[in-house]
């Protein structure tokens, strides 16, 4: 079975490298309300990733919302283990910013395609943030 490789580049937010599976949303998200800290369950009624585990995911949004409570909420779900493993972010805000630095989460932005458009829910996915380079495997 033939698999497609996709290499996307753009630039380093926060440090680091991780991989996964992808969840992938065009919409903003808050980690202060719109994410339940205990589950990694997408809590926020009406959000198109509503009742979906991000939990150990790559996610893949548009930019983060809400207070600056949600930086201390990603932080939460690190030493919970509910956390994603990654962000990769149409627009970084300070927010989402924050919180991956105190967690450690590394978080990518910038990427010369939209990468909600790029990447699909299921593509496994590498970030290598200090490098700017996410590769995607596509799912068959």
């Amino acid at each position: 079975m033939a698999t497609e490789k996709i290499t996307l580049q753009g630039r380093k937010i926060v440090k680091g490298k991780a991989s996964g599976e992808a969840v992938v949303t065009c919409e903003a998200i808050s980690f202060n309300g719109g994410v339940d800290n205990m589950t990694g369950i997408v809590t926020e009624p009406g959000h198109e990733l509503e009742g979906i585990n991000i939990s150990g995911k790559v996610l893949v949004f548009l930019t983060g919302k809400g207070s600056t409570g949600g930086s201390y909420k990603i932080y939460d779900m690190v030493s919970r283990g509910t956390a994603p493993v990654a962000f990769i972010q149409v627009s970084p805000e300070p927010i989402t910013t924050v919180g991956a630095i105190i967690g450690n989460i590394p978080v990518v932005a910038g990427l010369n395609e939209n990468p909600t458009t790029a990447i699909a829910n299921g593509d496994f996915v590498e970030v290598d943030a200090d490098a700017g380079k996410v590769e995607i495997t596509k799912r068959r």
